[in-house]
């Protein structure tokens, strides 16, 4: 039996402290690569070529993130994307994004597209909580296509009527829950999640939830 002086102790405990570090670093690192690998495989193998996607945005303000991020994702797995506003020109993000708008409210045919998304941020209830977006949204359901809201335009999901007895998610914060509220008055199943499927609908709660929301529509237009 080899008895070791405090001195080597102390040495042989730091040597297998950061031997163990080091095997947990390279654990770590070797599961986000396989996340990452996941990630990269799902984007890769979805073909939705030759289906058109058209995301709703506010002319002003619109969240950036929750455009461009999902945005990217479909494009990568095929899909051709339209943006559509309340009128024709560059819309332009809360954080300064710009977007070519390629049809007005009026002009967009639901059975055009097999997907339709509603963009949030700051100026999508000043925008898009109107009657126009309540048609689009009820005529997506009707002839079931998929539709998508992320952020605060899931209230506007909610006051097309589309939500009651649907399970969905949307923005709120501790100083303001109205956007919950709406919801639920609307007949909605509140769910404190990212990102909610429930059947064709998809419903994203902010920019965090971004590439969920994104991945979800895809699965979505790739189920048979």
């Amino acid at each position: 039996m080899i008895i070791l002086n405090p001195k080597a102790r102390i040495i042989a405990f730091l040597g297998i402290f950061i031997i163990v570090l080091l095997i947990g670093l390279w654990a770590f690192q070797t599961l986000k690569s396989i996340e990452m690998l996941g990630q990269t495989l799902f984007l890769i193998m979805p073909n939705l070529e030759g289906k058109k996607i058209v995301f709703i945005v506010a002319f002003r303000d619109f969240r950036d993130e929750e455009y461009f991020r999902p945005k990217e994702i479909l494009e990568r797995a095929g899909a051709e994307i339209k943006t559509a506003s309340t009128k024709i020109g560059q819309a332009i993000g809360a954080d300064g994004g710009e977007v070519k708008v390629d049809l007005t409210l009026e002009d967009l045919k639901v059975s055009d597209f097999e997907a339709v998304v509603f963009i949030g941020g700051p100026g999508a209830i000043k925008y898009l909580d109107n009657e126009k977006s309540y048609r689009i949204a009820k005529e997506t359901v009707k002839i079931n296509k998929v539709l998508a809201a992320i952020c605060i335009s899931p209230t506007i999901l909610a006051k097309a009527g589309v939500l009651k007895g649907k399970k969905a998610t949307v923005w709120s914060s501790p100083l303001d829950k109205s956007p919950v509220k709406i919801l639920k008055e609307n007949g909605a199943i509140y769910q404190d999640e990212l990102v909610v499927v429930d059947g064709k609908i998809i419903t994203g709660n902010g920019p965090a939830a971004a590439e969920k929301f994104g991945m979800k529509i895809v699965e979505a237009l790739t189920e048979k």
